[in-house]
């Protein structure tokens, strides 16, 4: 059962309803079914600062950002990853987003340099010619998932990304092959999660068949990959080139099952966040005919009917401002989770060491404290740096997280992003199609439950 309560408080919490304290929400299945409308609720009953206990397990949720700041950014040395990690832990091993302390700053400083906006700028043309192939297989006014697009579309771009576009089978066949792989993993992590938070160990893989399979098929690909290019002495130019070229400060290259961590990390961080972002922005879309006319107006005006390039992103500066807007009502990343290695104190209230902190872009990021007209779509709240203006405080708007876990991979992301949205955009007006129902499901990713369906119209920009 779940129980909240003012269990990491020195200060008193505002109390909860019930006998003792406690207000009883039911059972861990039912809660776990809508983690975002449950913690939403917890914020507006409770406040800044929350303590809950899911039967053994000590929670703190986290809503005002100078509490999220001082996890993220002024102490972040207290905290580690929080206990549901494991979940992703056994399909990503010990990458970057699941690895702690001197290992993880060791494979940052390493994989850092491949991620410098100089650097990345060079896979542009792989993100550019990846989407006109897409775009020139759709029919007019034919129906589409949106979602599905995306999510193809981003396999294929950091599969070349990646791999470049000569591995065996060619890039776009690794790609379905580990879509098909991330997705079933994907699709129990809310269940595996809730199993590492609340066990101390892992269930045995017999129980999970899918996800055993999947991770098999997917080490099979990556190793493989791995295997052939440590044989080869071609260089190809793409990021897994970077990682094999990379040294310490001893000489030591990565190993093996090192690369295979990091190889699987970018896969599932470097595709499936921006697809999501897309999915959002192009449905957001699809409902503010008014934001969309002046985001068409901006293409036509930079882009006129050619393709952009990364030279463009300076001037693309509306569609830079929908793509943050977007991300601020539907953050891919809707949550983060730390766990306090010691006593601390946390917003005026006691966390208690193994305390597991929970943090949600997702509900931070429409506080009315710091965004007027928070669940609305206006892209004009970027017209200006709000945190350098003074508007909003730092980590109101977090999207990539923040301190030294920042994510590597933003500027790539937000470059990809950009182009994709800008070409999608210029090309091609979404309407919704009616009677379909998109509902918000907290995943891995903040996702479409049921994808986004829409009808696609051409334009003709030049007229």
């Amino acid at each position: 059962m779940a129980t909240v309560s003012p269990v990491v408080a020195k200060l008193p919490l505002k109390p909860p309803p019930g006998p003792k304290g406690h207000f009883l929400l039911g059972n861990l299945a039912a809660v776990s079914r809508d983690w975002l409308g449950f913690y939403s609720r917890c914020a507006k009953e409770y406040g800044d600062v929350v303590g809950l206990r899911y039967l053994h397990v000590p929670i703190c949720l986290l809503l005002h950002p100078r509490d999220i700041e001082y996890v993220l950014v002024t102490n972040p040395g207290n905290f580690t990853k929080s206990a549901d990690y494991r979940a992703l832990a056994r399909v990503l091993g010990n990458g970057l987003l699941t690895n702690e302390g001197k290992p993880w700053q060791h494979q940052r400083s390493l994989i850092q340099p491949a991620f410098r906006r100089e650097n990345i700028l060079a896979y542009a043309q792989v993100m550019t010619r990846a989407t006109s192939r897409m775009l020139a297989s759709w029919t007019d006014r034919g129906s589409r998932n949106i979602h599905e697009d995306m999510m193809a579309l981003t396999l294929d771009i950091v599969a070349q990304c990646l791999f470049g576009a000569a591995v065996a089978g060619g890039s776009e066949r690794v790609a379905e092959r580990v879509g098909k792989a991330m997705e079933a993993v994907t699709d129990r992590f809310m269940t595996d999660a809730s199993q590492a938070l609340l066990l101390p160990f892992d269930l045995p893989d017999f129980l999970a068949p899918a996800r055993r399979d999947a991770i098999a098929d997917l080490n099979k690909i990556i190793n493989g990959i791995i295997r052939e290019r440590r044989g080869s002495s071609e260089r190809r130019g793409d990021l897994l080139d970077t990682l094999l070229q990379v040294r310490d400060a001893d000489g030591h290259p990565m190993s093996d099952a090192q690369l295979r961590d990091e190889v699987m990390t970018l896969f599932l961080a470097g595709h499936e966040t921006t697809a999501i972002a897309l999915s959002w922005t192009c449905y957001l879309l699809a409902q503010h005919p008014e934001i969309e006319a002046l985001l068409v107006k901006e293409l036509q005006t930079v882009l006129g009917d050619r393709e952009p390039t990364h030279d463009d992103l300076p001037r693309l500066r509306y569609t830079d401002m929908v793509i943050k807007e977007s991300m601020r009502l539907y953050p891919a990343v809707w949550g983060i989770g730390r766990r306090a290695i010691t006593d601390c104190e946390i917003g005026g209230f006691r966390v208690a060491a193994g305390t597991n902190i929970f943090i949600f872009q997702s509900l931070t990021q429409r506080d009315p404290r710091f965004f007027a007209n928070p669940n609305e779509f206006e892209p004009e709240r970027w017209r200006e740096d709000p945190v350098r203006a003074g508007k909003i405080p730092r980590f109101a708007y977090f999207p990539f997280g923040g301190g030294p876990r920042v994510c590597v991979g933003a500027a790539f992301a937000m470059l990809e992003a950009t182009l994709l949205l800008a070409m999608i955009q210029q090309k091609l007006h979404l309407d919704l199609v009616p009677g379909h129902e998109v509902k918000p499901l907290a995943s891995v990713t903040l996702r479409p439950k049921h994808g986004i369906r829409v009808t696609a119209h051409r334009r003709a920009l030049s007229a």
